[in-house]
């Protein structure tokens, strides 16, 4: 399944808040087809259980701009590690690149953050990484390139910030544009509301 380029505020209409998709707030509350102030409280209530799986795996997948066929390598990836797989799931994805980049104020949304990244306006260890899926380690050092252009993008995203303050596992210097990762984020500072372990569930279910 393709990465999703449709209507954002359909998809946020139906799933709920999805931070990283979409910093705008739909002006309809009733999900997309659907009419009265009943008809939500009625849908889920009607949802089985593989539906319910199937929604909040539908919903991480919208937030963090992932293909199907990614999600499920990430899915994998988290069994193969001890511990629980929902958390490790959540960790890779919180540690990936566009996702940082995110984080930390430098575009509004993962999909403005991917664009950033594959145009080369981003730097790890002095290195330029145009991967959107890189996976962030700890004492990474993120730059910005030295062009007009680059940071022109990133002031303008800074000057209206999403969020009142940084994850834990960020630090970053306004002045100088230099970002550390100071350790892989844990799980006081996961802030996108999803249940991990229906989705874990629903990749058990069909394997």
């Amino acid at each position: 399944m393709a990465r999703y380029l449709g209507p954002r505020l359909r998809i946020v209409r139906r799933f709920g808040d999805l931070p990283g998709l979409t910093a705008k707030v739909p002006t309809k509350k009733a999900p997309p087809g659907q009419h009265g102030p009943n008809q939500k409280k009625q849908q889920k209530s009607s949802f089985s259980d593989y539906k319910i799986r199937l929604f909040e795996k539908q919903k991480l997948r919208y937030n963090y701009g992932l293909t199907e066929k990614q999600l499920r390598r990430y899915v994998r990836e988290a069994r193969r590690k001890k511990g629980s797989t929902a958390f490790f799931l959540m960790q890779l994805l919180e540690m990936r690149l566009d996702t940082v980049i995110f984080r930390l104020g430098l575009a509004s949304t993962i999909p403005a953050a991917r664009q950033f990244v594959n145009h080369g306006h981003v730097l790890i260890n002095s290195k330029k990484i145009n991967v959107p899926s890189f996976q962030c380690q700890t004492n990474d050092i993120i730059t910005i390139q030295n062009k007009k252009g680059s940071k022109q993008l990133v002031e303008k995203s800074l000057a209206n910030p999403r969020f009142s303050a940084l994850p834990s596992h960020l630090e970053f210097d306004r002045v100088t544009l230099k970002a550390e990762v100071k350790d892989l984020v844990n799980r006081k500072d996961l802030s996108f509301k999803v249940n991990e372990l229906l989705i874990v569930e629903y990749y058990a279910r069909i394997a």
